[in-house]
């Protein structure tokens, strides 16, 4: 028998003591975008009924992000609690702004005691960041404790961010708040908003007349060119970049020029080319130039700009290269453009061309941001070559094109979490965290005008992008889950605080009523894919136009406005079920809803499934009939009694 001296056996001993204190220190806690560092401690916070956040900060620095916080945790969890700046009373969290040239100028370091909170930061960004990490590590618990331990973390790339085509489909603005408030939760910050497009002639008998087109800006120099289906005011405008410069987000306006510039040629027949098409600006045209001149000063000049932020986009993509003559004049313009918007102090970003439009015209580079999209327009080793910061948001990878049947539908979100970061550009690998790529996007193109695509549509293919590159972009090529692992997780991490743009719930009963009662509200405002809605009718007569439920724009109708049947409307799309009740009729119904079909069921008989239909074009249009139920608020004068009602997450 082998003996040990006293020695070996202390070494063992406090060995095993070493192995068993790391096996009792907390995991990682599971946030987007991961964190970059944790070590675990043993045991965790419990939060108080109270939450007092202090501000360590010389004259309150802090007290925004900790107003915010506070304002969050309310949201959330229901807490509540109170700023102070004073250690009188003791601090469930504090708040610090501390020097850390390691953690830049959006890196944080957050401690959790089993005596509270301590988040420190050297920039107000990058304690907000912060804070969003604490918000989403205490969801877990639903805001009752969080695991001890210590993170240092920082992003791998410093723009990270989402470009959403308002120009061919409008996006309300309170979709547009709601998205700052989300890319912030998910410590993104860049919102570009494509202000004008338009849609192709071959869905509109080929007539450029006809062909939809929207400025979807204010304009008081040119008050014609406002889109009249939906734009937004100068004044919202300025509150949308306000309340992005209070949560961390850059509102990047675009105006895209010379091509996609049908809303300009409608408004003014004369600056559209005959040549290129009426979408494409004649550069030859001595109008152009002084109108684009005056609306781009519009909105840049004064004492409160409208544009009010640190960058503005001029556009600049898929304008024709047919002759030297047009390429040379395409440079001009660009050129022209970048050094209009840098007269007022704003870093211009561009759609790289560069590639397609060889020539001899000088283009500003130093200063200029590029979002590098394609291969064929702008090589990004070439971009990189002479001189330009680009933004990776490569075609080939990172385009929604809702049901277009082309780019993605829904982004390979799998293969991006495995493989792609910002360094990666549509086949080129440049090292990670090149000094010249300063992060990377996604885009949502709305290409396809009137396929009845709707802002939950867009919405449902978004977030999973959002959760996916925040984390790519932050914490890098290297996440420490699996993709199986993270998937698991994602939808564990709500999209922001009081914000649940999808209607998503776990599986289960969502609501359930007894009796549904014109004119009453419920806790739900809507219910998501994959759903079931069902109710008992006794039916009576309705005029056309009832409404059942309604929220936000959404309504569905117990009797259609236009032939007095079932059905629903969004978006200013109405889809009608061929159903209606007979005066005395009493049913069972429930209707499904999914992110490719809405349902209708009597008395457990398929009625209609309304699903995407294909309608033939030169290239095919794919129109779709989707639906999240509405819940919040029941119409005021149906007459039928509605009982039993009764809303399922599937």
């Amino acid at each position: 028998m082998r003996t040990i001296n006293k020695k070996t056996a202390l070494c063992l001993l406090l060995g095993l003591a070493s192995l068993h204190m790391q096996a009792g220190n907390n995991e990682k806690p599971f946030v987007i975008p991961e964190l970059k560092t944790w070590t675990g401690n043993n045991g965790t916070f419990t939060l108080p009924t109270n939450i007092t956040v202090y501000d360590a900060t010389p004259k309150g620095r802090c007290g925004r992000v900790a107003r915010q916080l506070l304002t969050d945790m309310d949201k959330m969890f229901g807490s509540k609690g109170s700023l102070v700046t004073n250690r009188k009373a003791k601090p469930v969290i504090t708040l610090n702004l501390k020097a850390d040239k390691k953690l830049g100028d959006e890196g944080y370091q957050l401690s959790i005691t089993k005596d509270g909170i301590t988040l420190s930061a050297p920039t107000e960004k990058g304690l907000y960041w912060g804070t969003r990490s604490i918000l989403q590590v205490l969801d877990h618990s639903g805001g009752k404790a969080a695991p001890c331990g210590v993170t240092r973390d920082w992003p791998d790339y410093g723009v990270r961010g989402a470009m959403l085509d308002a120009g061919r489909k409008y996006l309300p603005m309170s979709m547009l708040r709601d998205y700052v408030h989300i890319l912030a939760y998910y410590k993104m910050n860049m919102l570009q908003v494509h202000l004008n497009d338009n849609g192709f002639p071959l869905y509109f008998g080929d007539n450029w007349d006809k062909t939809q087109a929207a400025f979807r800006l204010e304009s008081d120099l040119f008050p014609g060119l406002t889109a009249r289906d939906g734009h937004y005011t100068k004044q919202e405008f300025t509150a949308l970049q306000l309340l992005g410069d209070s949560l961390g987000v850059d509102i990047v306006p675009e105006i895209d020029v010379p091509a996609h510039s049908l809303a300009f040629s409608h408004y003014r027949p004369s600056l559209g080319s005959k040549q290129y098409g009426a979408d494409h600006l004649d550069l030859g045209n001595p109008e152009v130039y002084p109108f684009l001149d005056s609306l781009f000063t519009e909105y840049l000049s004064g004492p409160s700009p409208v544009f009010r932020g640190k960058y503005v986009h001029i556009g600049t993509d898929e304008y024709s290269n047919r002759t030297q003559e047009l390429v040379e004049q395409f440079r001009a313009f660009t050129d022209h453009y970048i050094r209009l918007v840098e007269k007022y102090d704003k870093t211009a970003v561009i759609w790289g061309s560069q590639t397609h439009a060889r020539g001899k015209t000088p283009i500003k580079v130093k200063g200029v941001l590029m979002d590098c999209w394609s291969n064929d327009y702008s090589r990004p080793d070439s971009m990189i070559s002479l001189g330009y910061d680009v933004v990776s948001i490569p075609d080939g990878q990172v385009y929604i094109v809702p049901k277009a049947g082309y780019y993605y539908d829904y982004l390979n979100t799998k293969w991006l979490y495995e493989h792609w970061t910002p360094a990666y550009i549509n086949g080129k690998q440049f090292p990670e965290r090149h000094p010249q790529i300063k992060g990377g996007m996604f885009a949502v193109w709305n290409d396809v005008v009137g396929n009845g695509i709707s802002t939950r549509d867009i919405h449902y293919r978004s977030m999973p992008a959002i959760r996916t590159l925040a984390t790519k972009m932050w914490t890098g090529s290297k996440p420490s889950l699996t993709w199986d692992e993270y998937q698991g997780k994602e939808l564990s991490v709500r999209e922001a605080p009081g914000i649940n743009y999808a209607g998503y719930y776990p599986k289960g009963t969502v609501l359930q009523m007894r009796e549904v009662r014109p004119g009453e509200t419920t806790d739900i405002d809507q219910i998501g894919w994959n759903y079931r809605v069902s109710f008992d009718i006794e039916a009576r007569p309705e005029k056309t136009g009832t409404t059942l439920f309604s929220f936000d724009d959404a309504t569905f109708w117990l009797s259609d406005p236009v032939a007095g049947r079932l059905g629903f409307s969004r978006d200013g799309y109405l889809y009608q079920f061929n159903y209606s009740f007979n005066p005395g009729e009493k049913a069972h119904v429930a209707i499904r809803g999914d992110k490719e079909m809405t349902r209708l069921e009597v008395n457990g008989r398929v009625v209609e499934t309304l699903d995407v239909k294909k309608i033939p074009f030169k290239r095919p249009m794919y129109y779709i009939s989707t639906f999240v139920f509405p819940l919040k608020n029941a119409g005021d004068s149906f007459n039928s009694k509605i009982t039993n009602l009764k809303a399922e997450a599937l």
